[in-house]
Parts: structure tokens; sequence; C-alpha cells
């Protein structure tokens, strides 16, 4: 696929119109990335949109609740869901409630709080950087059967796994997020957001038609050189994700020998508490991996002084990076949040790269 690097398409006539016209509206580098990870989901029917980030990509999702009616989070999301949701969506009149939908007990959570009300369920499974898991079909389930005048949907941030190691769609979410920025990218030189949404209807329009209009009307698009480059990224995805997963779990295990580090958090291994849950919806756990030291000076120390890995707050590409998430993705989270969700202040998270371990 060529990159059409072009703001504007020739027309046919004065009143006759082609396929593409301005490239806020439509792109064919855009369309073909925006083809490729609809095939990747598996879902038939299913339709992606690419953003120019993965913020955009969640804002647009946010757009398909109305005032008056609730988004009800997973308590364990990340800073900048956190952030959009608190600062942004309440100030839309939207009810913004945050629930613990991980575990075993997740879904009867959901069950509690959910209600007439609940427009959307947003979840993301393993959770940044805690891990913890969500049952995508059971959450699904509840959202489905919900007393909501059109139905609630779920939607579900894929971000940690990829499409090659989860695909959310097919347990039953409407919607996925991914900040394509990580794997599908791949390379750490691009910033974009990828939104896949099921064949279904929301009032008279489908939620492809609802996702397209917002992206074009509020001139979210992906650029054109931005989804070339993350193209380039998907053709080698699946071997970048299964060696670096593979990367990853020599990486955890050794860090298990530690003596200083106390507590190892990876969704790959067999002890997780939900690694029945994960695998059953996921092929593996990943390459992030999470460690906690119960002394938040001696991780700052490790993340300062690591010298093969770089200090960076994302994850996903080729090279293995670290950083301390309280200080630096999840500060947006304010202190006493964090530490009502039981988020470890002195938690490092390392995303596992393809050098040679």
């Amino acid at each position: 696929m060529p990159i059409y690097q072009t703001a504007t398409f020739k027309q046919p006539g004065a009143t006759e119109f082609g396929e593409y016209d301005y490239t806020r509206s439509g792109n064919p580098t855009r369309d073909a990335l925006q083809n490729i990870t609809s095939t990747l989901e598996g879902s038939i029917g299913a339709k992606s949109y690419a953003f120019s980030t993965g913020m955009a990509a969640l804002n647009a999702v946010i757009r398909l609740v109305k005032s008056g009616e609730e988004v009800i989070v997973n308590d364990d999301s990340y800073g900048g869901t956190y952030r959009l949701m608190s600062k942004i969506a309440t100030r839309h009149g939207i009810t913004v409630t945050y629930v613990n939908m991980s575990g075993v007990d997740g879904p009867n959570s959901l069950l509690q709080r959910i209600s007439p009300i609940t427009k959307l369920v947003m979840i993301e499974s393993p959770t940044n950087p805690m891990q913890r898991i969500c049952d995508i079909q059971a959450i699904a389930n509840i959202c489905h059967s919900n007393n909501h005048p059109i139905g609630t949907l779920l939607s579900i941030d894929n971000t940690m796994m990829s499409p090659i190691l989860s695909r959310p769609l097919l347990h039953g979410a409407d919607i996925v997020i991914h900040s394509a920025t990580k794997f599908m990218s791949g390379h750490a030189d691009t910033m974009a957001g990828v939104v896949t949404v099921a064949n279904k209807i929301d009032n008279d329009k489908s939620l492809s038609e609802l996702i397209y209009f917002y992206q074009n009307a509020e001139g979210t698009g992906l650029a054109p050189f931005d989804s070339w480059l993350t193209l380039r990224g998907i053709r080698t995805m699946p071997l970048r994700v299964y060696k670096q997963q593979s990367n990853a779990l020599v990486v955890a295990t050794w860090l298990r020998s530690v003596d200083s580090i106390k507590r190892v958090i990876y969704c790959g291994f067999s002890d997780h508490p939900d690694y029945d849950i994960h695998s059953k919806q996921s092929s593996g756990g990943g390459c992030v991996i999470c460690f906690t030291t119960n002394n938040l000076e001696l991780s700052k120390h490790i993340v300062t002084t690591t010298k093969l890995f770089k200090i960076t707050v994302s994850f996903g590409s080729v090279s293995s990076v670290i950083s301390l998430p309280g200080q630096m993705s999840h500060a947006s989270i304010p202190t006493e949040v964090r530490s009502v969700r039981e988020f470890p202040e002195d938690i490092v998270r390392m995303s596992i790269g393809l050098e040679s371990p």
C-alpha cells in the first residue's frame, strides 16, 4: 500500500464525487490499516477506525454515551483513562462509576452496580500495570442482559495483549480499543489508536457509523504517513509479540530469584490468581512484567540505574523499557485514589523487547 500523502483528492466534476475527497473524511492508506485491523480481530462484520492517538480512540468511544447516562469503569484503569473520565466525561453530564470487575468476583460486583442508565462498561484485561484479569464473556453477558433501553455496551482496552494474543470480540465484547502506538506500530516511532466495533446497532445507527461520524466530525483520523508506519509494524507483529512474550517469561522467571524483589506480577505464570480466566481468553501473558520491592526508594534506584533498559512511559516496542508507573504513566491518578485501589507506589513496570535474554 503506497502512502497517499495528500489532504485533498481530485473530483470527476463539480457535482460528481469520487470515493475520497478530503483526508479528514477518508484516505486509502488509513482505510488499508482499518481493513487489516478489522480482519485481525476475527469477528465477522467488525469495522475498525484509526485515530491520531490511543486517547483519541478512547474519547470517540465515550462519545457514544449521552448526558444522563452512566459509564462503569474497572477501578484498576490506565492513568489516562482516569483523567479522561474524571476531568472531561463528567463535565458532559455523564456519571462515571468505578467498580472492581476483575477476578472471579468481578462479574458479580458489576451485577450489583449496573443499572438501566448504564450505557457503557469499560474494562482492561490484563490491567496496566497490575495485570488483574476480567472475565470478558461473563461481563459481556451481564451487559447484554441489562435493562438499558437499547442495551449496555462492553468496551475493552486490549492494548496489553494485541490482537495476536487476544480477540475480545469473539468473547462477547462490543468494542475493542488499542493504543496502536504499542504493539501494532512496534517501533516507538508513531502514535496511533484503533477502535474496532462489532456489527451492532445502537438506536438507528450501527456502531461503525457512529464511530466514523465522530472520527470525521472531530478530525481525529490517523494521518496517512502514521497509517503507513502502523501498517509496516503490523506486518511483523506476530513475530515480535511471540518473541517478546518468550523473552518476558525468561526475565520474569529470573526476577523471582532476586532476593530484593518481593513480588513478580505476570499473568503468564500458572500461579497467577486469575490464570484460568486469562488463559481461556488469551494465548499467553504478553511482554509486560511488573514487580515490587516494598521499598519506594529501592524501586526508584533500580529504574534510574538500570543500564540495558531505557526509562520510558510506553511499552510494546522492539526495545526493552522500564518505568515507575506511580510517578509516570499513572501519576494523573491522585495518590489517595491509588491507595484505595491498592496500587503499590513501589511497583516497577518492564516491557520486554527483542533483545537476546
